[in-house]
């Protein structure tokens, strides 16, 4: 990798529309800003929460306690991808 002075910026990729892919298997490390790389992520939960409307009358709400709470599974498992690769701060 070249060197690089701190006004200088290393573009990555290619120039078409084909795209850049970061890492091929899941057992590929990558990080941002510096960060210790990791591996994809195998544990947690992934899936999708349902898609059942929120409660229509005031308090707003969900539908059932089962899908607030697979809301909240969710955001926290993409919250965990993010700080271990990285690219959002954990606390």
């Amino acid at each position: 990798m070249p060197t690089l002075t701190e006004t200088q910026i290393l573009r990555v990729g290619p120039e078409n529309s084909d795209g850049l892919q970061l890492g091929v298997a899941a057992t590929d490390k990558i990080s941002f800003y510096g960060a210790t790389p990791v591996a994809q992520r195998a544990a947690g939960s992934g899936t999708a929460a349902s898609a059942t409307a929120a409660t229509t009358t005031s308090p707003w709400g969900y539908a059932t306690s089962t899908q607030a709470n697979a809301i909240v599974t969710l955001v926290n498992e993409i919250r965990a991808t993010l700080v271990g690769m990285g690219a959002m701060v954990g606390s």
